[in-house]
């Protein structure tokens, strides 16, 4: 039986594929104020603004395309159960070929109902339009958790990451939580792997690994590190 290989992925190993990320951009997300477009407030406040901000974004996606990083994630799946567990809302390591992908803060290729969570579509194009609804009736929004909103997929990445036999960090500040105290949940025997160019803060954790490079880099050094083990 395959090693059970969960990692745990944020901005960093998207923005080697040129997406911009909020915490590189002063607040601003393609000069959006954070505020005016991605909380609940913000939908109430002007539905029209929030899809035009999030349409832009999705259409830089669409364009962009998977990294070294997200590459080595699939090779590794040759000797490794890998489970990733991602806060970016791309679709970058489906298409890398990714198999098993839990994302935290939702799916910007796909829409839901404003009133009823469990309705859930592909977008088929880039945009979702103002007056284009579920079949409930309610005006279609963006598939993202935005600040404020509750993370629903938080219980199964915890309990992902206490049944890690290996557990990795790759590109991601570990400041937004809950999010950021997922690798508390790992076993303290297991081997843990933290990757990122920055000064990541991480206290108190036990048989942690550092690798001071961007995702790019430090992926594919892990991967080599783990297949001569």
């Amino acid at each position: 039986m395959k090693q059970k290989l969960v990692v745990f992925t944020g901005a960093g190993i998207s923005a080697e594929s040129g997406i911009r990320t909020f915490r590189d951009s002063n607040g601003l997300w393609e000069e959006y104020n954070i505020s005016e477009v991605a909380t609940p407030q913000a939908w109430e406040k002007n539905k029209a603004l929030v899809l035009e901000f999030y349409n832009k974004r999705r259409k830089q996606i669409i364009d962009a395309q998977p990294n070294d990083a997200h590459k080595a994630l699939v090779e590794l799946e040759k000797h490794f159960d890998v489970q990733i567990i991602t806060q970016n809302i791309d679709d970058l390591h489906e298409r890398a070929g990714s198999k098993k992908v839990l994302h935290l803060h939702g799916e910007i290729t796909k829409s839901r109902s404003s009133i009823d969570p469990s309705l859930i579509y592909l977008i088929k194009g880039a945009d979702i339009k103002l007056g284009e609804k579920c079949e409930k009736g309610s005006q279609l929004r963006p598939h993202i958790v935005w600040f404020g909103e509750m993370v629903p997929m938080m219980d199964q990445a915890c309990f992902l990451a206490e049944k890690a036999d290996i557990f990795a960090v790759i590109g991601t500040s570990m400041v937004v939580y809950p999010a950021a105290g997922l690798i508390e949940y790992t076993q303290p025997s297991i081997p843990k792997y933290l990757i990122d160019p920055s000064d990541v803060k991480v206290n108190g954790i036990q048989n942690l690994r550092v690798i001071k490079e961007k995702a790019s880099i430090g992926v594919p050094m892990l991967a080599k590190e783990l297949l001569s083990t």
